[in-house]
């Protein structure tokens, strides 16, 4: 077994493959339109899906926005410079809701970002041993 995608409604399709390929360097893999009932589905990720978990940016014709909710978290990525990446972001115009730096209580270098919809993305400054928060 393997995870395999994890599902986001976006309200803007295009603004948010934008913000995942261009801002965050991702690739969109496929994309499929279902007319019958007013969807579209966009995956976009790193690598092939047959080896690497990716997001499904599903895109419902009829809607313009979302509650959030309480209950999500975070998507994490990791970064080889989570500093850089930060500054790379705030030049693109878009929001750096945490800037770098130790998580509180910890040694791991974290940053959060957000999607053109308000989901929180979390980078996290590659290291050698990942056990250690």
């Amino acid at each position: 077994m393997r995870l395999l995608h994890t599902m986001l409604r976006v309200a803007d399709l295009d603004k948010s493959i934008a913000f995942y390929t261009e801002i965050l360097g991702m690739k969109e893999l496929r994309r499929a339109d279902n007319s019958e009932y007013r969807y579209t589905l966009a995956f976009v990720g790193y690598g092939d899906e047959a080896d690497n978990t990716v997001l499904e940016l599903t895109y419902n014709w009829d809607e313009d926005s979302y509650d959030l909710g309480n209950g999500y978290g975070h998507i994490a990525i990791e970064f080889d410079d989570i500093y850089k990446a930060c500054a790379d972001i705030k030049a693109a115009g878009c929001n750096v809701s945490r800037e770098p730096g130790p998580v509180k209580g910890g040694t791991t270098e974290i940053a959060f970002v957000k999607d053109p919809d308000g989901y929180a993305i979390e980078l996290i400054q590659k290291k050698e041993d990942m056990s250690k928060f």
